[in-house]
């Protein structure tokens, strides 16, 4: 029986146009001087890294969309920048990690020589092999590796699926699965919506049973990042997340928690941005939850457009 209701359509369709078009007035100041004198390397880095994911489906779900240029145009300079590759490996913990996430993700735009010399590099040395990694960081870095096309030897993805823990957890407390985690194993196995993930029906429909009970768990808590997530993964696993309870519920959860400027305000509710937060704590509490549904919601509403009016409250969170 379905759960969709009058007016969710809409209300998700606002919510989508609402999170890209926050995500395109603010964009540039990730490449601005003022983000350079106001936020720390590393976050700044990695908010690069998102925008450029976000790129890549925004111009295969909705290439005609006026944001996507602006998104698209920071991009492209940030990585036509000399200085952007030094950038990625100041924090040794997510050097190789940014490095194969920056050739992974170079636009056409911006082609230069050095995505192609990190991969080299990458497939010298002893990051694109097993090594001693835990199964899910080999699938994310097999996903980075397959979609920059760089040599690895990485298992195959029905082998890293096995050691997920996803087969097993149906016999797991929700509360000792990590919601993050699953609905990231999903969306690699997948491409993040784009290929089916390759699973056997009977492992598909086990895999979305766990995914909706996590989404119901994570719906109680609030945590608006890991259920736009877990939405996204519902997806992916063929599911239409306005049909199913858990789907429903958290859509409306991410609805009205969305700012009157489009942004989410936070990664949960109890993490929720001041009214008095300076414009870039304001930014640094929005961003990356912004941008999760803003990638969610492409997928769920088919890349729906059809921007909604702008109220006079928005105004006030236009620009940084």
């Amino acid at each position: 029986m379905s759960t969709r209701s009058a007016g969710l359509d809409e209300a998700v369709t606002s919510l989508s146009v609402g999170t890209r078009r926050w995500i395109g007035l603010h964009a540039a100041y990730l490449g601005s001087p003022a983000a350079h004198a106001e936020l720390p390397v590393t976050p700044r880095v990695k908010a690069l890294l998102q925008l450029a994911m976000l790129r890549r489906y925004w111009a295969e779900r909705a290439p005609a969309e006026p944001a996507l240029a602006e998104a698209t145009g920071v991009v492209e300079h940030v990585w036509r920048s000399p200085d952007f590759p030094r950038l990625l490996t100041l924090d040794a913990r997510y050097a190789r990690q940014f490095e194969l996430m920056y050739a992974a993700l170079a636009p056409a735009g911006a082609a230069t020589g050095v995505p192609r010399a990190l991969l080299e590099r990458l497939a010298a040395g002893s990051y694109l092999t097993p090594g001693r990694k835990p199964p899910f960081l080999h699938l994310e870095a097999r996903f980075y590796a397959d979609l920059a096309g760089a040599r690895h030897r990485f298992a195959p993805y029905e082998d890293l699926y096995e050691a997920s823990p996803i087969p097993r957890a149906a016999t797991l407390p929700v509360a000792d699965l990590d919601g993050c985690q699953v609905a990231h194993t999903v969306c690699y196995l997948s491409d993040f919506g784009l290929r089916d993930p390759r699973l056997p029906e009977e492992e598909r429909e086990r895999a979305l049973r766990v995914v909706e009970r996590l989404t119901d768990h994570c719906v109680g808590l609030g945590d608006w990042d890991v259920v736009a997530k877990l939405l996204l993964a519902q997806y992916c696993l063929g599911a239409d997340p306005l049909r199913t309870p858990s789907g429903a519920a958290g859509l409306r959860m991410l609805g009205a928690a969305q700012a009157a400027d489009g942004a989410i305000p936070g990664r949960s509710a109890t993490d929720r941005a001041p009214a008095d937060a300076t414009p870039v704590a304001y930014f640094r509490k929005s961003y990356k939850v912004t941008l999760v549904v803003a990638l969610m919601t492409l997928f769920v509403t088919g890349g729906r457009t059809g921007e909604p009016a702008l109220t006079a409250a928005a105004a006030q969170r236009e620009t940084l």
